[in-house]
């Protein structure tokens, strides 16, 4: 095998607690579908020139030289209900890799069963691998903090869920693959000598500047909010933001039915599991305070005085809801226009979204219609829409090129649900080009390319997709 990977694998010298050493399963006849050439530069990987022997590693079958395949424990809230142990059911972290901008993992995801599985295959199924690898790349394109995709492959082999379908692997690469869940786990089984040692590996990997657990869960919470509010101003829905889908580094993780608006509603849900709404678009703030109070929880352990520590890890998760406000406030001024945003602008924020709710208006098509002066073309009530435009000119009359700004943070491409479903279907019939022009096209998602008008189109009625599905 030529493929080359520079591994260092700190997370294979923490404490055996953590983790189990497993292999992938061997597959079937792998085929690479794709391959992220730039990312793999990126993690300085070298030799990368046989689609074949990347097929064959990609897959699992054959073991790079320097990895340390394990798989990561963690416990977490499912939607809002305890698991004390969940773990990588089918994902194995090969290793690590250090670069000029960091540490990065690189996991197979569908590589086969571990013993976190709980009974299940450890499988994925191709449609939430180019699902994933769609989703997680496009969101870096914008501008959010989140996993990659470094590598997509057939297996050659049928999968059981409600039916046999085409497996697929997909290879993520991520700051880390620590959550909210990790520390639980270990809390909540009282090892504090593994707790010690996640909580000092993980200020070394991403918080260097945190001198203790309050200094460390501000960091990460200062991260969850800029992410957060990042995901409310593009209109993107998690869709099961469980703690233990809930990654310490401040990326966007786990995505499984994840989804992007169409029409706007401030409490739309797609995912089908959620059945009462734990995980919709109006609700993703205070989920992530909630999941910052169980880290506070389970770091409590590591600190002297358990009443100061309850304390003053009680006002920093009091203090998440009014920053999580500002993040917001500043990301939908910057989509606007406001390149200085005030409090008093979240009547003008609030008023442009009640008009997009009462109108069922595209959520990326209105912002980015905003930006080119055509924004009443979305909008039902002329007359409302009139009145809060006047204000809104008004506020922004000494901007300069306000329209610059607001294009530069509404985009004009996002991963519609409809095409990803379209693209899904052409690639179990065996045809990836619908993959790779979706790929393509949302690598430069706030560029207006003719090419790709099409893709900007919010579906059809008999387009629409009512709910999207996890992998599992």
């Amino acid at each position: 095998m030529t493929l080359s990977i520079p591994f260092d694998n700190s997370y294979a010298r923490l404490p055996a607690s953590l983790f189990t050493p497993c292999q992938p399963t061997p597959v079937a006849a792998p085929e690479l579908i794709a391959f992220n050439r730039p990312l793999a530069d990126q993690l300085g990987l070298t030799g990368a020139d046989n689609d074949a022997d990347l097929a064959q590693i990609f897959a699992g079958n054959h073991m790079p030289q320097g990895a340390a395949p394990l798989a990561q424990l963690y416990a977490g809230h499912q939607f809002g209900q305890w698991n004390p142990q969940l773990g990588d059911g089918r994902a194995i972290l090969l290793g690590e890799v250090e670069t000029d901008q960091g540490r990065f993992d690189i996991q197979l995801k569908g590589s086969g069963p571990t013993p976190y599985s709980r009974n299940g295959d450890g499988r994925a199924w191709l449609g939430p691998v180019l699902r994933e690898y769609v989703v997680s790349e496009a969101m870096h394109a914008l501008g959010v903090p989140t996993t990659r995709a470094l590598a997509a492959v057939r297996t050659g082999q049928k999968v059981q869920r409600e039916t046999a379908l085409p497996g697929g692997v997909i290879t993520r690469v991520a700051r880390s693959h620590i959550r909210v869940g990790t520390f639980q786990v270990l809390a909540a089984r009282q090892d504090i000598e593994g707790l010690t040692a996640l909580y000092e590996h993980a200020v070394a990997r991403h918080y260097p500047a945190a001198k203790d657990p309050l200094s460390f869960l501000q960091a990460v919470i200062d991260a969850q909010a800029n992410l957060v509010a990042h995901w409310m101003s593009l209109g993107f829905i998690h869709g099961v933001m469980n703690t233990d889908n809930c990654a310490i580094s401040g990326e966007t993780i786990d995505y499984g039915p994840c989804a992007f608006m169409d029409h706007f509603h401030p409490m739309q849900v797609f995912s089908s599991i959620d059945r009462n709404g734990r995980y919709a678009y109006g609700n993703q703030p205070d989920i992530i305070v909630w999941n910052m109070a169980q880290l506070a929880t389970a770091l409590v352990p590591l600190m002297p005085d358990t009443d100061a520590a309850v304390r003053d890890f009680t006002e920093v998760i009091h203090a998440m809801p009014d920053l999580l406000r500002k993040n917001w406030r500043d990301r939908f001024a910057a989509k606007l226009g406001i390149t200085d945003a005030r409090q008093e602008d979240e009547t003008l924020i609030n008023g442009f979204l009640t008009l997009m709710a009462n109108s069922r208006a595209d959520f990326t098509q209105s912002f980015r219609a905003l930006a080119q002066g055509s924004a009443a073309d979305h909008m039902s009530d002329a007359a409302a829409y009139a009145k809060w435009q006047g204000s809104w000119q008004a506020r922004i009359a000494e901007v300069p090129d306000p329209s610059a700004h607001m294009r530069a943070v509404s985009p004009y491409l996002i991963p519609r649900n409809h095409q990803i479903e379209a693209m899904i279907d052409a690639a179990v019939a065996g045809d990836d080009a619908p993959f790779h022009r979706l790929t393509t096209a949302l690598a430069r998602p706030y560029e207006e390319n003719p090419a790709y008008r099409d893709l900007a189109e919010p579906p059809k009625e008999d387009e629409i997709v009512k709910a999207t599905f996890c992998g599992t």
